[in-house]
């Protein structure tokens, strides 16, 4: 069946982005992707900030002014997913030391992530969990930085650093089967954040060049 968008070869930019236009196919409407040294995608999800009401948002502006740890992962109740949430977690302390915060994504609901909250690590939990956790059911913070499996609606191993001023500064995407590295994003926090330019494994207290 043919498209109703309006972005065809005889349609005009004035025509773009109009009621009638279709988000999904239309090249000038389509939604903003995430480029590194370029303003991060804007976004707004209810989190699990609030555990009893569970109706906290966190938007992009909320993190205006310090430095914004995004990550994305697939599923809650799996299997890495806990790994990574809880090692991110244990190393809290050492984000805010460096100015920043840590935010997770998934398109699972806010109840779901609140019931493995509530679960034991050693039944393969989060409790206890240091930062919030935020639901992408629609799908649409996790497409719009370019992690999200459309077919399974759920998102790849996205982590994203984002600057005080709100532009993305640093991005890697692992597969659904590994893990992604917490001394590894402390390290690129922390280069970033010299200004510099920073050699091949470079480190705190390493020369720049």
């Amino acid at each position: 069946m043919e498209s109703d968008c309006c972005c065809k070869e005889t349609a005009t930019t004035d025509d773009c982005c109009s009621d009638a236009c279709c988000e999904t196919t239309c090249c000038c409407c389509a939604p903003a992707v995430a480029k590194v040294g370029q303003p991060a995608p804007n976004f707004s999800m209810k989190t699990t900030a609030d555990l009893d009401t569970l109706e906290s948002t966190a938007s992009l502006k909320d993190y205006a002014g310090k430095w914004l740890v995004l990550f994305f992962y697939p599923l809650d109740f799996t299997y890495v997913c806990p790994t990574e949430i809880l090692g991110l977690s244990d190393a809290y302390d050492e984000f805010v030391k460096l100015g920043a915060d840590v935010l997770g994504v998934s398109t699972d609901s806010v109840h779901c992530h609140r019931a493995w909250i509530n679960t034991p690590r050693d039944h393969n939990g989060i409790h206890g969990v240091r930062f919030p956790i935020g639901s992408d059911m629609t799908g649409s913070v996790s497409r719009s930085y370019g992690v999200l499996i459309e077919e399974e609606g759920i998102a790849l191993r996205g982590l994203f650093i984002i600057d005080p001023d709100g532009v993305l500064q640093y991005s890697v995407v692992n597969s659904l089967s590994v893990g992604r590295s917490v001394e590894e994003t402390l390290r690129v926090l922390q280069a970033i954040q010299t200004g510099e330019r920073c050699p091949i494994d470079w480190k705190p207290g390493d020369k720049t060049l």
